[in-house]
């Protein structure tokens, strides 16, 4: 298995103890997205080390069920970073339909594009998680600042 698989890996591991130590609902749940949408993309075979240029059907219907349930986080969110990320994972799945399209494109070129977008998905929902506590404090003292009276 690549170095970079273990990096992954090990950055979801730590995304998922972020999530549950600063995240709340939406973190949580986008974590467990992720952890499901890996634990899937290996069952059905991809093993996160895509080497051929030809289209994988399982690898898609994952990676769109795995759209599917980010959009949802988005929709019904109140913060703005799982809209990133569900533009992220719209790009994965548009690469996937890239290579319907151009099915002669190099797999090293595919399976980079695939991978690439893992690592900031990761990212922006860390920091969602990182700065959860700050917003619920700034919501809070928003809303405590608006019930009181002009004097």
């Amino acid at each position: 298995m690549a170095l970079r698989v273990y990096i992954f890996y090990l950055l979801l591991a730590g995304l998922v103890a972020l999530t549950w130590w600063r995240g709340r609902s939406d973190e949580r749940l986008a974590a467990a997205v992720c952890v499901g949408g890996t634990a899937l993309t290996v069952l059905v075979g991809n093993k996160l080390d895509i080497h051929g240029s030809d289209f994988d059907l399982a690898a898609f219907i994952v990676d769109g069920a795995i759209f599917i349930a980010f959009l949802v986080i988005a929709l019904r969110s109140e913060r703005f970073w799982p809209l990133w990320v569900a533009g992220l994972q719209l790009t994965t799945v548009s690469v996937h339909l890239l290579m319907i399209l151009s099915p002669d494109l190099p797999g090293l070129i595919f399976g980079t594009a695939l991978a690439f977008w893992s690592y900031p998905i990761l990212l922006l929902i860390a920091i969602g998680a990182w700065r959860t506590p700050v917003i619920e404090r700034w919501r809070v003292a928003h809303d405590v600042a608006s019930r009181q009276g002009i004097t």
